[in-house]
């Protein structure tokens, strides 16, 4: 293709160009310009076949040109500024190559000579145009979408980082405060509370595939609630219930976890705290509910603030939060496509 290109396209664009001034050129004069002599029509062929290889040469050399110059511009303003160089290149090559040729034979130059020597070939250069740089500029576009789609996910990556690292103070000072409390009381429940703490940070910190099996979630919940339970209210009534078809399901980390931490905090009033969640079709769904001190409204805080964000980046579209505050309990209902 490439050879093509390079040899055997210019002389043919050539060709075209003066076919094509010939043919309109004997409509209006009644001429046949094959019944000339031989040599004055092998001249003119030669003469366009080599102002075809300059006038293409020219033509490349300046869509490199624009290229060096305009590098970083992909607009309609860059377009109307080269089809304004090629038109005042076209029309000075024209005048400067073509028109000597129509003016050393037949019968000189007439008018209607100049009018087909400056219009069909600008015709021919724009039609070149379009095709040589449509496949520059589509290139040129394809490669600053690839540009903004990297840096776009170059950023929510590090989003999504920064998120998940603000659990890990949170969950660290609470978890830590349950074992300072149990040092007090028995040196043996603080030591299997460190053991638990360690296996839920190994976790965090090791456990950082895209996404997880929903039973690995489910497994660190329990490690957490278990954790957690150590330094709740013998007032607490706590109903866990996990659906034994949830397994295999993928599903990003540390999404259900803000939430159990929260309920957790936040239980007063009745001391109640229900989790449940179940498999439905290809729908995760964690219902979770605490009762709170009465009077007392929860607001958000930074831990669902950082949930709502990481669910918009990571389950765009494909996840429903639903959050009821009243005066007795907190609500949240989840529910995740994981198809």
């Amino acid at each position: 293709m490439r050879s093509f290109l390079k040899y055997y396209f210019p002389p043919l664009y050539g060709m075209l160009n003066y076919l094509t001034i010939r043919l309109l050129l004997d409509t209006v004069t009644g001429m046949k310009f094959w019944e000339r002599p031989l040599s004055v029509n092998l001249f003119e062929f030669s003469a366009f076949a080599v102002e075809g290889y300059i006038f293409v040469w020219i033509q490349n050399r300046l869509y490199k040109y624009f290229d060096e110059k305009w590098q970083q511009e992909i607009n309609y303003k860059r377009v109307i500024r080269e089809l304004g160089y090629v038109t005042l290149v076209a029309l000075l090559f024209q005048n400067i190559f073509i028109t000597p040729v129509a003016a050393f034979t037949d019968d000189g130059l007439q008018w209607y000579d100049l009018a087909d020597i400056n219009i069909i070939p600008l015709l021919y250069a724009y039609i070149y145009y379009g095709v040589s740089r449509s496949n520059t500029f589509l290139e040129a576009y394809v490669n600053n979408r690839l540009k903004l789609e990297k840096a776009m996910t170059d950023q929510l990556q590090a989003e999504l980082k920064f998120l998940k690292a603000q659990l890990h103070p949170h969950f660290i000072f609470n978890a830590l405060n349950t074992i300072y409390f149990q040092m007090d009381e028995d040196v043996a429940a603080a030591k299997r509370s460190v053991e638990q703490f360690s296996e839920l940070l190994r976790y965090q910190l090791y456990d950082q595939q895209q996404t997880v099996p929903v039973s690995h979630e489910i497994r660190y919940l329990e490690s957490f609630i278990r954790l957690q339970q150590v330094r709740a209210s013998e007032k607490l009534s706590l109903t866990v219930d996990f659906d034994t078809q949830l397994n295999e399901q993928q599903i990003y980390p540390l999404l259900f976890f803000p939430l159990v931490e929260n309920a957790f905090k936040y239980v007063g009033g009745e001391y109640n705290i229900y989790i449940h969640t179940r498999l439905q079709e290809d729908n995760i769904i964690f219902i979770i509910r605490n009762s709170i001190p009465s009077q007392i409204t929860r607001k958000t805080g930074i831990g669902l603030e950082n949930l709502k964000r990481r669910l918009e980046l990571l389950y765009t579209d494909k996840h429903t939060l639903n959050i009821t505050a009243t005066e007795q309990y907190f609500k949240v209902e989840l529910l995740i496509k994981t198809a």
